[in-house]
């Protein structure tokens, strides 16, 4: 068995937000109290006239894979990385046949570059081997875990000058913010339908936004909610979730800058009402950390948000 530090790790990438649906689901189509279009899994009051279609399964590929081979007399292990974002990657084995051991005092973690590939091992065959053979397992985490928050000109807010939205939930609550990932996100009530902007300028490398579902079973919608996930030139990310379904318009590699429109808002996912969830995060080494962020205010200030209090968008 190899000796290394990662025998804990999932089986699977580490990914916050799944971006597929169950096959065969019902998706009503209505109009809300105040006029908006509303796509959800479940049927509106009773008296409301609603569209129902049928939407066919859709389904996503992994964004970051590991393959070996063998070359020569050597086992080679090679990381492709199709996000527009860097990679953390970790690598556990399960079983090596036949071959070295790595280093035990490397660690196997590397850093992907943004769509890229590279070889992460290369693991000589014995003298005595006849077909060396090794079994494995890999975790990947978006993100560059060398990475520091800094925002110099402070974030907008993420939705159109002039309005204004009450903030129900943020640091240091934790109502349902209670792991490292949330424990700095905020969430706005805002109607579905509402223009959601970027909050700051960055590159488009993950969404989702062909899901309906969602309640407030977490275990049943966690996994629901549309999304953009947005890379800073600092290294950290974006997280705009909760998106109306079919609202997305950008996509992965999209250059953005702060203000631009990218969804509308919505009520998808692990959600107890329309609202938008924003996060910053940082890869902070296979693990995901938030930070605190403060958005611009009148006069060139700064604002923190705060439970209960009501945020404004200043240009």
């Amino acid at each position: 068995m190899a000796r290394n530090s990662y025998s804990k790790l999932a089986l699977a990438a580490l990914t916050i937000l799944a971006t597929g649906f169950a096959s065969g689901q019902s998706l009503y189509k209505y109009r809300g109290d105040n006029g908006e279009w509303i796509y959800t899994d479940r049927p509106p009051a009773s008296g409301t006239a609603a569209e129902v279609r049928t939407i066919k399964s859709h389904s996503t590929r992994a964004a970051v894979s590991v393959t070996h081979r063998l070359t020569g007399n050597s086992i080679v292990l090679e990381a492709d990385n199709s996000y527009f974002a860097p990679v953390e990657i970790a690598v556990v084995f399960d079983s090596i046949q036949g071959t070295e051991f790595p280093d035990p005092d490397k660690e196997l973690r590397w850093v992907l570059a943004p769509r890229s590939k590279r070889t992460l091992l290369s693991l000589p065959a014995l003298d005595d081997a006849n077909v060396p053979s090794v079994s494995y397992r890999f975790a990947y985490l978006p993100g560059d875990p060398g990475s520091r928050h800094h925002a110099r000109e402070g974030y907008r807010a993420p939705f159109s000058a002039g309005n204004n939205f009450p903030v129900t939930q943020a640091y240091p609550a934790a109502v349902t913010h209670d792991t490292p990932d949330s424990e700095h996100a905020i969430d706005i009530a805002m109607p579905i339908g509402t223009d959601v902007l970027a909050a700051r300028g960055g590159i488009v490398f993950e969404v989702a936004g062909h899901n309906f579902k969602g309640g407030i079973n977490r275990a049943e919608n966690a996994h629901s909610a549309n999304f953009v996930r947005i890379l800073h030139n600092d290294g950290t990310y974006a997280v705009y979730a909760h998106l109306n379904w079919d609202s997305v318009r950008v996509r992965p590699g999209d250059y953005v800058v702060a203000g631009q429109y990218i969804a509308d808002s919505g009520n998808t996912g692990f959600s107890s009402g329309p609202h938008l969830h924003f996060a910053v995060q940082r890869n902070a080494g296979m693990a995901i950390q938030s930070v605190p962020v403060e958005f611009r205010g009148p006069m060139s200030t700064s604002v923190a948000p705060a439970t209960g209090n009501v945020l404004a968008a200043y240009p």
